[in-house]
């Protein structure tokens, strides 16, 4: 049975919850609110039989490391391990997500096309939809081809609070 360790830490934009394996490699990342839409993605990825919960107080220091980007420190999330289920096709996306780099955003078809699957625009937005790590594979970093502020799991307001944070969108 796979444990998962979880810590919630506050932020600018609310409560963030952690879920990290025992090697301290990030599960999960969401919003407070949206703690029902993480439990339904970890009931999929390790079945509600094969994991199990246990609070813990900054683990492996990931809960500090949030709180520094939240601080500033935007680099740091590059360096936060990640470790995902979901199909094969959604970790592609997933890892092609960790590459935009920060102060930087994609769209959706480039995203594809990146991945060498031009045309697949909606099935990588469905993937980024699926994302259980939010801000650490960074999904607010892909926008609308017309460059709208699309889809973001945690809200609208929110993926714009990011991309000024990151640079992307100027005060």
């Amino acid at each position: 049975m796979l444990t998962l360790l979880q810590d919630k830490i506050s932020t600018p934009l609310g409560l963030l919850w952690l879920i990290c394996d025992e090697q301290f490699r990030l599960r999960a990342v969401e919003w407070d609110e949206y703690s029902a839409r993480m439990e339904l993605l970890l009931d999929l990825h390790y079945k509600k039989t094969g994991y199990c919960r246990k609070d813990a107080v900054n683990p492996g220091d990931l809960s500090q490391k949030l709180a520094n980007y939240f601080e500033g420190d935007l680099a740091i999330i590059d360096t936060l391990p990640t470790e995902t289920a979901g199909t094969p096709f959604q970790r592609e996306v997933w890892k092609a997500l960790r590459d935009i780099p920060c102060g930087q955003v994609m769209h959706y078809g480039q995203l594809a096309t990146k991945l060498g699957r031009s045309g697949a625009a909606r099935a990588v937005g469905a993937a980024n939809g699926s994302n259980p790590i939010s801000i650490v594979v960074p999904c607010h970093r892909v926008i609308g081809t017309n460059g709208t502020l699309t889809g973001y799991a945690g809200g609208i307001a929110r993926k714009e609070w990011l991309l000024r944070h990151e640079g992307y969108l100027l005060l």
